[in-house]
């Protein structure tokens, strides 16, 4: 099965995720591509949506390979056995580290990250994307949620996810939730017939049309 779209995929992975209706939870979508999906959840489950940043750190020399990922408050996390067997140092990522950080506050202030939530009473939270790969920045996008909202519960969603990052990602959320768990992950574009990039003003789009469903007011 492939998903024809991220609005379809966000869809089946809503009806996956309703039993947690009734928990009135924070949908916090990874941007860009995870926006369109999490705002099906957040519809499906009468929930608010709001965006949480995080930027993906690739390998110099080839920047989709990643080997860590950073996020709000600070939070940095670097794969360790990739670092060993490419050979790379620490400091040989400092440039990329600053590149992405100052992408990430940009796409933070562009986005609003956190004022669609902004005083609202958050027990669960339901961190949503369009795809699990090596886990990384879903590793640190669950850090930094717990360390910035502190909820009492913590959810990954994405429909669909490398079987053997799921293992990886276990301790850092209470449940993950999956469509789809290939043994085999290649590139997570594949498992969708239509795979565009999502640009920034499709990420506002969908913040403020799920922002007005909820609240009636447009931001």
């Amino acid at each position: 099965m492939r998903f024809k779209d991220r609005i379809d995929a966000g869809q089946k992975l809503a009806r996956k995720l309703l039993e947690y209706k009734q928990n009135r939870p924070l949908i916090l979508a990874l941007p860009r591509g995870g926006v369109p999906i999490g705002y099906e959840v957040a519809k499906a489950l009468d929930a608010s949506l709001d965006i949480l940043v995080v930027r993906k750190i690739g390998m110099p020399s080839n920047p989709e390979f990643g080997v860590g990922a950073i996020a709000p408050s600070g939070i940095l996390i670097l794969d360790a056995e990739t670092l060993r067997s490419t050979g790379l140092k620490r400091e040989d990522l400092d440039y990329t580290v600053e590149q992405e950080r100052q992408e990430l506050e940009r796409r933070a202030t562009r986005y609003k990250s956190g004022n669609w939530s902004k005083g609202m009473p958050i027990d669960t939270i339901i961190v949503v994307d369009d795809g699990l790969a090596t886990g990384v920045t879903a590793r640190v996008a669950l850090e930094s949620a717990k360390m910035i909202y502190k909820p009492k519960e913590l959810i990954f969603a994405s429909p669909i996810c490398a079987r053997d990052s799921l293992e990886l990602l276990k301790p850092y959320a209470d449940k993950i939730v999956c469509v789809l768990e290939p043994e085999n992950l290649i590139a997570i574009g594949e498992w969708y017939e239509d795979f565009p990039q999502t640009s920034d003003e499709e990420v506002l789009y969908y913040l403020n049309k799920a922002y007005e469903q909820k609240k009636g007011i447009r931001r």
